[in-house]
């Protein structure tokens, strides 16, 4: 830091300065995100209080949608080019967090109470990861301080506005980037400490996308010990509170035991699943698992829509007490950006017609009517 800039302020305006955060930032902080049983809380009142959607008990459901390049940024310069945005021909990551914290008054407005972001993001076309370098970590799991920066400007937000964010530590396709285990537990450590350290209470951690998939580098990553780094976070305590935490599972797959045990709540994904009737069947077999007890189960990553149809996933979601997480990416032959939340560059605002048909059924559900 340039020594200049340090004159005529105090050593106390001088640590707001480095860090960006002040304790009296930290003290206006509002919202607080909790559990009681198999409901959500926020500020100690249950989510959508006394609303019912065709006769669905809709009160303690997080509705949410899955936003996880919020903080995206590619390292790589043979793949950086791919995301720039076609009126100035560059990409700008501080850009792409701006132009998302602007769209989140209308995404709560439509009763959109959650969105999932991921430190590692997401694929940004959609599936499938191609040498972009996309990571808050270095390989030693030492925090980046520009990714962070982004971060809590979106979280600051969220509280603003009462909203919950789940955020994913880890993703399949970058967690490569970290030497090894000491550097994953490094990257834990340090990203709850500093969560626990801003004050945030409105945050779920989801430890890594899809624990089961195959891609993963790392063994504490992967299903068998996934659970190790959420017994981790959950440790992890100041002033009394500590974060819920879980994971989640790729597309048509039941938790197992050992995550079921140790989470705090329940993440599947609907990815995969065709049918409504086995989004049901999911839940339930969810709530069979050995180590269930009363606790949420929240789809945060479902890709199948069909709001118009007698039958469709989020509506089976909804009618078996889970909430339910929209999906959306652009597909082999859609090149506007409007379309879509994970394909970068991303227009965050409602105007793709499948953005305003999910925000329209959701604002219906929400509110009883």
């Amino acid at each position: 830091m340039n020594r200049i800039k340090f004159i005529g302020i105090t050593l106390v305006t001088a640590i707001v300065f480095v860090t960006g955060c002040t304790q009296t930032q930290k003290q206006v902080l509002k919202t607080s995100v909790s559990i009681q049983d198999n409901m959500f809380f926020i500020n100690g009142e249950p989510t959508y209080k006394g609303i019912y959607w065709n006769g669905n008990k809709m009160e303690g459901l997080l509705m949410n949608s899955r936003m996880v390049q919020g903080i995206f940024d590619d390292e790589n310069p043979e793949t950086r080019l791919l995301w720039k945005y076609p009126d100035t021909e560059e990409w700008s990551p501080d850009r792409n967090t701006d132009e998302f914290i602007a769209a989140m008054p209308a995404w709560k407005e439509h009763g959109l109470l959650a969105f999932t972001l991921n430190l590692q993001g997401g694929s940004p076309t959609g599936y499938g990861n191609k040498g972009w370098k996309n990571t808050a970590f270095d390989e030693n799991g030492e925090l980046k301080p520009a990714y962070f920066a982004r971060l809590e400007k979106i979280l600051n937000k969220a509280d603003e506005l009462g909203m919950v964010c789940i955020l994913g530590y880890f993703y399949f396709g970058q967690d490569e980037f970290l030497n090894d285990e000491a550097a994953i537990i490094n990257a834990t450590n340090l990203t709850t400490d500093w969560l626990l350290d801003k004050g945030y209470r409105n945050v779920l951690v989801e430890v890594n996308n899809e624990c089961n998939v195959k891609a993963y580098d790392h063994d504490i990553l992967k299903e068998d010990r996934i659970h190790e780094l959420i017994d981790l976070v959950k440790s992890k305590t100041k002033n009394g509170f500590s974060l819920l935490t879980s994971t989640s599972y790729g597309g048509n797959f039941v938790p197992l035991s050992n995550v079921v045990k140790s989470a705090d709540f329940i993440l599947i994904h609907g990815n995969g699943v065709e049918d409504p009737a086995r989004i049901r069947e999911m839940v339930q077999q969810t709530r069979e698992v050995e180590g269930y007890r009363e606790m949420p189960v929240l789809f945060n990553e479902d890709d199948h829509y069909a709001y118009d149809a007698s039958d469709y996933n989020m509506k089976a979601a909804v009618e078996s007490y889970a909430s339910w997480g929209y999906f959306d990416f652009r597909r082999k032959d859609e090149t506007d950006i409007s379309i879509g939340y994970q394909s970068v560059p991303v227009d965050w605002r409602i105007n793709s017609e499948r953005k305003q048909q999910f925000f329209e059924k959701l604002k219906e559900i929400t509110t009883g009517n």
